[in-house]
């Protein structure tokens, strides 16, 4: 019985240290992290199989999983099938939630997580300031190790939205770190050019201001105000053409609305397919114009969503941010200190994604939505951990 139990306890070790390494690399190497992360499954996969541990989850994940079902339907009647069920692979990734949720058993190994994501953030930040400054040429967009700057971009969002509620409701040692990390993160998100996260930080910081005092929030505008008139040119033009319908980028996603809106009536109910909706709007009768048919989604997560997958698995995708949000509330309304930093850092990003989500298909980006999942988790495991805490006897209690 010890062997079986000491055997246990190492693999859940492993599954905690294979999330934290994912975690690590989640800003610095894509392929390295999902190694870490397939290897988290694994041990998980094992430990629900063989250990015949009961699979355990937040309840935002059920809505999650209807999504997830509903997109696997969409795929099967899709236009293009093949395309649609190779993208539906991605939908494993969903599974980062009960990973997490059972794997970080201990206050210590979610810490050691938190703590890894840390250091990735700064590894890119630093890596993305260091490129500007010895390599970028004018006007370059920054996309630090990951490819492309807007996956970046949602990248430093997601974790810059932990970064305000760990600065300001955290009260261990890791503090200092974080409001360290937010003027070079976001001096590191400005280099991407990104209007998106721009405004979706702008809500992240709306939302850890009002919890913090919300007469704090009034400080917001003379910040921005600042940060535009200290700006170099052409961040000033960026944000100047957020708020310009003339601006091409926005003429073009004015045009993928009006096409997003025909999709949806052709295809109400599961739509094209996912990853199918270039293919369909390549078609005359939308009218997009060159440029606009070369992208391949549209900017949108709710018009994409919606086109691609249906009203169903858009209602299934709506509930299970709403569900996130107000169970995030709640636990805001308790003021539990061991779990308010959380909280508050997971529900800035949930609002920054779904505002940034307004005018981009940032749930799309797999690394984006991984680590966004990832967040989420975190303070119902840390709910968890203090619950198992008080209730000893009941090492299952949710």
């Amino acid at each position: 019985m010890k062997a079986v139990n000491s055997s246990r306890v190492n693999l859940t070790y492993l599954l905690s240290l294979f999330i934290s390494l994912y975690l690590l690399s989640s800003m610095i190497s894509i392929s390295v992290s999902q190694i870490f992360l397939a290897a988290a499954f694994l041990i998980w996969l094992f430990l629900l199989i063989l250990r015949r541990q009961k699979i355990r989850f937040p309840v935002f994940f059920w809505p999650l999983l209807v999504y997830a079902f509903l997109s696997l339907v969409s795929s099967f009647r899709s236009v293009n099938p093949e395309i649609s069920l190779k993208d539906s692979r991605e939908l494993l990734l969903f599974l980062v939630v009960p990973i997490a949720y059972m794997g970080l058993q201990e206050e210590k190994s979610l810490k050691r997580a938190n703590s890894a994501l840390l250091v990735s953030g700064y590894a890119s930040i630093l890596y993305s300031i260091f490129y500007y400054f010895a390599k970028a040429s004018p006007g370059e967009r920054v996309m630090g190790f990951v490819g492309h700057y807007m996956t970046q971009a949602g990248l430093l969002m997601i974790v810059l939205s932990l970064g305000f509620g760990m600065a300001f409701f955290n009260r261990d040692r890791a503090r200092f770190l974080w409001v360290t990390m937010i003027p070079l993160g976001l001096f590191a998100l400005t280099l991407t050019l990104t209007r998106s996260a721009w405004i979706g930080i702008v809500a992240a910081v709306s939302t850890v201001l009002i919890l913090y005092r919300p007469i704090s929030v009034l400080i917001l505008p003379i910040a921005v105000g600042l940060f535009f008139i200290l700006s170099p040119d052409i961040v000033q033009k960026r944000v100047i053409s957020i708020f310009g319908l003339k601006s091409y980028s926005n003429q073009q996603r004015i045009e993928y609305l009006k096409a997003g809106w025909e999709i949806i009536k052709e295809y109400p109910l599961f739509g094209t397919g996912p990853d199918t909706v270039d293919l369909v709007f390549q078609n005359p009768k939308y009218r997009l114009t060159a440029d606009a048919k070369k992208n391949v989604h549209l900017h949108n997560n709710i018009v994409q969503i919606c086109a691609e997958r249906g009203v169903f698995a858009l209602t299934a995708w709506l509930m299970f941010m709403m569900t996130a949000f107000v169970s995030l509330v709640r636990m805001l309304k308790n003021r539990d200190p061991a779990l308010f930093s959380l909280a508050a850092g997971t529900t800035a990003a949930l609002l920054a994604l779904a505002l940034a989500g307004l005018f981009e298909y940032n749930f799309g980006d797999s690394e984006i939505t991984t680590l966004f999942l990832y967040l989420t988790t975190v303070p119902f495991t840390m709910k968890r951990i203090l619950q198992n805490k008080i209730l000893p006897q009941y090492p299952k209690f949710e």
